[in-house]
């Protein structure tokens, strides 16, 4: 069952030429533009995007990532109503100046976005965990389910660290570098995503046993189950 198709048919709304995939835009690192990125947010949004997503690289304090996002959120809604904004930060926050992690899932429920996303901003060989531990990264997941926020994590991730993205259970992983033949600039290589996927597959199944039923990290946080 395609994403769509399944989405549809837990609404009813099951129709003819619905689109078979979700399709997602990156607005980019943003600086303190507002405006700028609002009217990027709009055009992306109208081009029919399911998510769009925004990285507060260059956004500091919490009334000034609000500000910026609240804009964003607005603009794109209003080109599009069923868009759902994704705002990210970083998690090397405190060495380049941006916006905490911590403060992030605050940020965008109160900005109306739909979701938050931890990622790297230096690609410099260093992962999500080289700057953040379990611990850490579980309490931002948590904030983000009492906020009924979707919740992700990306950085360098790679089969290694699989076990513990299943014991932490965010909505999403990003990855790209683990998937690509040749690095996070080469090609998506269908083997490798296979081998992921089935990494996954395998610690879930591994941790929770055949007497239970977890959340399958096979399908997308809006795909219910069959």
């Amino acid at each position: 069952m395609s994403l769509r198709d399944a989405e549809a048919r837990s609404r009813g709304a099951a129709g003819p030429g619905a689109r078979l995939t979700r399709v997602s835009a990156a607005l980019g690192d943003a600086p303190n533009l507002p405006g700028t990125f609002a009217l990027a947010a709009a055009g992306a949004a109208a081009c029919g995007v399911d998510y769009l997503k925004v990285g507060l690289r260059g956004l500091r304090g919490e009334d000034e990532s609000l500000e910026f996002l609240a804009a964003v959120v607005r603009a794109a809604r209003e080109a599009s109503p069923e868009v759902s904004v994704i705002a990210a930060a970083y998690a090397e926050a405190a060495a380049i100046g941006s916006i905490d992690p911590e403060t992030l899932p605050r940020v965008a429920q109160r900005a109306g976005a739909q979701g938050c996303l931890i990622d790297t901003a230096l690609k410099d060989g260093r992962t999500l965990f080289d700057h953040r531990d379990g611990p850490a990264t579980a309490r931002f997941i948590a904030d983000c389910r009492r906020r009924g926020l979707l919740c992700g994590v990306a950085g360098s991730l790679g089969l290694r660290h699989v076990p513990l993205l299943v014991e932490l259970g965010p909505d999403v992983v990003g990855v790209r570098g683990a998937i690509c033949g040749g690095g996070r600039s080469g090609r998506l290589d269908p083997r490798r995503l296979r081998s992921f996927r089935a990494a996954l597959l395998g610690a879930t199944a591994g941790q929770f046993g055949s007497g239970s039923r977890p959340r399958d990290l096979s399908r997308p946080p809006w795909d219910p189950p069959e």
